[in-house]
């Protein structure tokens, strides 16, 4: 029994991924819960509020594409601890950032929030690349979209429990301690982290023989499909990226998918309160609800693609298609909700777009594995930084965008987001590279 338990010990790895993931998002959303006491007392509006939420995004493009190229360069294990301990030192820092801009920046709070969001941001970034470095290493062919999905699991669960407790946190203490108490949970995970892993299963003394066989196995390699000993002999520059139009194109759909996430998460709970005048003791379970639907597709996302590559032979129809067809959905559902008028239709409409729009979380970072598995950190970074533009755009365009027309027009971009989305996605073309580059060594 232990002998087989040890043979499946890649999933204890992205079990802890999944849970530093629900750490991650619990961290960058709990500011938006906390926003009716920081605007008081900071003397905010939505405009400014929506930049101190669009700050964290500018960090998190440089993180993004620094920490893909670091995890190909030092391995993952190294991003990981520089990365989780950088991010709970600025989570706790979040309680003091207004104060910060007060006394360091001319009497400014909202340049205090400025800095500290983006080192933030910049801490938070390596994230994703990381995980998809990680997946590179460990994950076997036939079970890459699944293990992708498997770890972003952690996404739309943190998010989805990011509100009652944030809430609960909030009822009993104030904001700024609940900044502290959540960034020394990451201190915590960071601990446990250095001690269990390791970059690759070879090293792990708890991977089995029979375990990295599979992990290694040939026998279910598509043709189109680049293997990772194939990558590995290859001289690739990170900026070859900008080579592949695949890439490029999955790098925009993924961006249709950030904005939607993104705005859901910086939004909701102010657009509660302000249309339907929830009290901060309601957010804990309304601020769930869009994300209930999420967590079950991002986890059946990854197995409808690994099964569609299975039974068709074609990684094209099992990722774009899939990405095609959910982002096609994602912009129905945000595209009704100015029609309808109860909390309860609005909810269930953001609830089932939310869901659609997850369905192919996985497909966005499985296409860069599939097409160059070595530089799954380097490409998965710059495949990051061009999404993460959605953390900026979304939270302070939705800002402009609610002063301007109210809150129906923030749905009605996320339509749009997810319509371009959907548009780029039918011209990825996922596997082997098309470019010229020569092998060397």
């Amino acid at each position: 029994m232990a002998a087989k338990r040890r043979t499946r010990f890649r999933y204890t790895i992205m079990s802890l991924i999944v849970l530093m993931t629900m750490i991650n998002y619990i961290d960058r959303g709990a500011i938006s819960y906390a926003s009716e006491p920081i605007i008081r007392l900071f003397h905010l509006d939505e405009s400014s509020w929506g930049e101190v939420l669009g700050y964290f995004g500018y960090g998190y493009m440089v993180g993004s594409i620094f920490g893909g190229i670091l995890s190909d360069k030092k391995g993952p294990k190294f991003v990981w601890i520089v990365a989780g301990s950088l991010w709970s030192l600025f989570e706790i820092l979040m309680a003091f950032a207004g104060n910060i801009g007060i006394v360091v920046f001319g009497g400014s709070a909202l340049a205090g929030f400025a800095v500290i969001r983006i080192l933030f941001g910049v801490s938070e970034g390596p994230l994703f690349s990381t995980m998809n470095k990680t997946v590179a290493n460990w994950a076997a062919p036939k079970e890459k979209g699944f293990m992708q999905s498997f770890g972003l699991f952690g996404v739309p669960f943190g998010s989805l429990i990011t509100a009652p407790i944030a809430v609960g946190l909030l009822s009993i203490t104030s904001w700024q301690t609940t900044f502290v108490i959540l960034g020394l949970l990451g201190v915590v995970w960071v601990i446990v982290w250095s001690k269990v892993f390791r970059n690759r299963p070879e090293d792990h003394p708890r991977v089995s023989k029979a375990e990295l066989d599979t992990i290694r196995s040939g026998q279910d390699v598509l043709s189109q499909e680049a293997t990772l000993a194939e990558s590995e002999q290859q001289q690739i520059p990170w900026y070859h990226f900008f080579k592949n139009p695949t890439l490029i194109c999955n790098a925009i759909g993924y961006f249709a998918f950030q904005y939607v996430n993104f705005l859901i998460l910086t939004w909701t709970p102010k657009y509660l309160q302000d249309t339907f005048h929830y009290a901060l003791s309601n957010l804990w379970y309304m601020g769930m609800i869009p994300w209930i639907g999420a967590c079950i597709t991002v986890l059946l996302g990854g197995r409808i693609s690994d099964a569609l590559r299975k039974r068709t032979g074609n990684l094209r129809i099992a990722r774009s298609g899939l990405a095609v067809g959910s982002l096609v959905l994602t912009a129905a559902c945000f595209l009704i909700i100015p029609a309808v008028h109860s909390v309860s239709a609005v909810l269930l409409l953001m609830a089932i777009g939310n869901a659609f729009n997850f369905l192919p979380n996985s497909v966005y970072w499985a296409v860069v594995i599939d097409t160059e598995p070595a530089k799954a950190g380097s490409f998965g970074g710059v495949t990051h930084f061009i999404t993460n533009i959605a953390t900026v755009i979304a939270p302070t365009l939705t800002g402009f965008l609610v002063a301007a027309s109210g809150y129906n027009a923030m749905f009605v971009a996320a339509a749009v987001a997810s319509v371009i989305g959907m548009l780029a996605m039918v011209f990825v073309k996922p596997g082997k590279r098309r470019s010229t580059v020569q092998q060397r060594g």
